[in-house]
C-alpha cells in the first residue's frame, strides 16, 4: 500500500519496508509517509506487524528489505544512538534511585550537555508534560500517570524531530488511560513533534490520532483519518476491529437492502421501533425478535434475531427512559430502521456467515 499525501515536509518515508524471521513475513513491503508533526496511530492486534515497524524505524530492528527514510535521509544502516528519534515504551523504563529531574535530564548528560543548559531543558520538558514540583521526587513516589509523564519528557527533553511510542498507556487503569489520551495528544500539540504510536486499542488511536494505518497480517488494511475509517471500512477486517459492526451480505443483505454485495451497519446506527412502526420509505428496515439485551451503562445493547436470517446488534444511548424498559424487551418482535447511507458498502468479499457480529 502507497501513501504519499502529506500535510506538510515528510517526517518519515517507508519505502518497501519487510521483515522476516524465519518462515515468517512480520512485515510484507510497506509504502508509507508520515507528515512533519502528525500524530499517527498504527493499530492491529498482536502478531500484525506494527511494533516492528516502529521497532525498524527506531532501528532496533534491521530490516529485511526496503528503507527508513528521516527527514528525506536514509537512515536503514543506523544505530539507534544516530537517529533523531526518541521511543517511549509502556513499562516507562525509569531509573528507581534518581529523582524525577535526574530521569529527565539523564541524556542530556550522555550527550554531554553542560549542566545549566540540560537543567533548563529538563525543567521546561517537565513543565510541558505537567509536572512542576515534581522534580525532586523519586519515581516510586509517583502515580501510574505521573511515571507516565516522566517518561514523556525524558523523551521530549532531546527535542527529537520524531516520537515513538510503543503501547505508552496499556499499563494504566481505564480512567487514567482515558486522561492520558487527551493530555498526550495535547502535548503532542504544543511540542508540534511528529508522534507515531502504537497501540492494539480502537479507542486510543480513534480519540489521539490525525491518521490511522490499520495493520493485519504485516500488511496494511486501511489507512485514513479517524472518522473516514470508523464511518467508511474498506474491509470486514476493520469493520470488525475498529469498533463493533454488523455485517450482512449474501441472500440476507438482498432480503434487507435489496442488492448483492457485503455491507457493514453500525449497531448506534440503528433504530430499534415496535414492528407495526412506519419508517421512511428511503431508508433500510428489517423485522426480528430481541434475543438478548445488555446494560452497558451509558448504553443498553440488544442482540435482534431477524425474521430474514442472521442477527443484529443494536446500541441505544440511556438518554431517555429507563434502562429497566429495555431489559424488559427481551422476546419482543421489533422493526429495525436505518438511513441507507449508513450501510457501507467493503470491498473484502471474503466469504462469512450471512449476517454476524464484527468486534
Amino acid at each position: 500500500m502507497t501513501v504519499t499525501e502529506t500535510k506538510t515536509a515528510t517526517a518519515i518515508s517507508l519505502r518497501g519496508l519487510t521483515k522476516t524471521f524465519g518462515d515468517v513475513t512480520a512485515v510484507d513491503g510497506i509504502d508509507l509517509d508520515l507528515a512533519e508533526g502528525e500524530f499517527f496511530s498504527m493499530l492491529g492486534p498482536s502478531g500484525s506487524g506494527k511494533t516492528t515497524v516502529l521497532r525498524m524505524v527506531a532501528g532496533f530492528e534491521t530490516p529485511t528489505a526496503g528503507q527508513v527514510l528521516l527527514g528525506g535521509v536514509d537512515v536503514t544502516a543506523l544505530p539507534p544512538y544516530a537517529r533523531d528519534v526518541n521511543t517511549v515504551f509502556q513499562d516507562y523504563a525509569l531509573f528507581p534511585h534518581m529523582s524525577v529531574l535526574q530521569n529527565v535530564e539523564y541524556g542530556l548528560r550522555v550527550k554531554r550537555v553542560e549542566r545549566r543548559e540540560r537543567r533548563k531543558r529538563a525543567v521546561e520538558a517537565l513543565e510541558t508534560v505537567r509536572l512542576q514540583g515534581f522534580a525532586e521526587r523519586r519515581p516510586h513516589q509517583l502515580s501510574g500517570g505521573q511515571r507516565q509523564r516522566v517518561a514523556l519528557a525524558r523523551a521530549l527533553v532531546n527535542r527529537p524531530k520524531v516520537l515513538l511510542l510503543d503501547e505508552p498507556l496499556g499499563a494504566l487503569d481505564l480512567k487514567l488511560r482515558r486522561e492520558m489520551q487527551i493530555e498526550l495528544k495535547a502535548m503532542q500539540r504544543e511540542a508540534g513533534i511528529t508522534f507515531v504510536f502504537v497501540t492494539h486499542d480502537q479507542e486510543e488511536a480513534l480519540t489521539m490520532s490525525d491518521r490511522i494505518a490499520v495493520f493485519n497480517g504485516g500488511r496494511i488494511e486501511q489507512l485514513a483519518a479517524p472518522a473516514e475509517l470508523y464511518e467508511h471500512p474498506a474491509t470486514a477486517f476493520v469493520a470488525g476491529f475498529v469498533g463493533t459492526s454488523n455485517l450482512l451480505e449474501g441472500e440476507v443483505a438482498v432480503a434487507v437492502l435489496g442488492t448483492a454485495g457485503t455491507f457493514t451497519v453500525r449497531p448506534e446506527k440503528i433504530r430499534m421501533l415496535p414492528v407495526s412502526a412506519v419508517v421512511e420509505t428511503d431508508g433500510c428496515t428489517a423485522t426480528g425478535v430481541v434475543r438478548e439485551v445488555v446494560y452497558l451503562g451509558s448504553a443498553t445493547q440488544s442482540v435482534v434475531d431477524l425474521d430474514a436470517g442472521g442477527t443484529l446488534l443494536v446500541l441505544e444511548q440511556n438518554a431517555q427512559g429507563s434502562a429497566e424498559g429495555s431489559l424488559g424487551r427481551r422476546g419482543e418482535a421489533v422493526r429495525l430502521s436505518w438511513r441507507r447511507e449508513h450501510a457501507v458498502s467493503i470491498s473484502d468479499q471474503t466469504p462469512i456467515s450471512s449476517v454476524r457480529e464484527l468486534r
